[in-house]
């Protein structure tokens, strides 16, 4: 069988239709748009993923690969993309680390689900938690009964994070205080 000669340039170059802007925009588009889009989308789905939302995250990488490389099948092109994806992340974790308003039009703030033994259902509606995984929170953070909870949370990625109900109230109070909606007790 003969040898093919490899073509170098056509395999590390960007194509001569290609141009360096529209390989930078691409890949930023492509991730705002999937950033809102996952934004819209919930905090459970993003922590507590299943089989399904696996095989949903790979399909839409696929989905969305050719607009973000175009015509362009390049090392180059391809070093190029992943870059500017590498930068978007340093710069939105960069900036929203500075800046707590970003950070929670971004990302969102965690979800009281939990008060005094009682769950919030109008929030585990809005967050679509169902009670059976609500409970399934509780129990792996030790919990037997709702009455043992003071306050539940549904946090950024998913879990669910609980204060007991013997937390004295003094702690839920003033510096040091963690809190999510205030340090004013419950």
């Amino acid at each position: 069988m003969p040898e093919l000669p490899l073509e170098w340039a056509r395999i590390l170059l960007l194509p001569p239709d290609v141009g360096w802007l529209e390989k930078l925009a691409r890949p930023l588009l492509v991730y705002l748009l999937l950033m809102l889009a996952l934004r819209v989308s919930g905090k459970r789905e993003l922590g507590q993923a299943t089989l399904f939302d696996f095989l949903l995250i790979l399909l839409i990488s696929n989905v969305v690969q050719n607009a973000m490389i175009g015509a362009d099948n390049s090392v180059v092109g391809g070093a190029v993309g992943a870059v500017m994806l590498l930068f978007l992340a340093w710069l939105l974790n960069h900036t929203t680390t500075r800046s707590p308003r970003l950070r929670r039009a971004l990302e969102g703030s965690p979800t009281l689900l939990v008060r005094r033994g009682e769950a919030l259902r109008d929030a585990l509606h809005r967050e679509n938690v169902a009670l059976n995984d609500l409970y399934a929170g509780l129990r792996a953070a030790g919990v037997a009964n709702l009455a043992q909870v003071k306050l539940a949370y549904l946090e950024l990625d998913g879990r669910i994070s609980v204060i007991p109900a013997d937390t004295p109230e003094e702690l839920l109070q003033g510096p040091g205080c963690v809190l999510p909606d205030g340090c004013d007790g419950v």
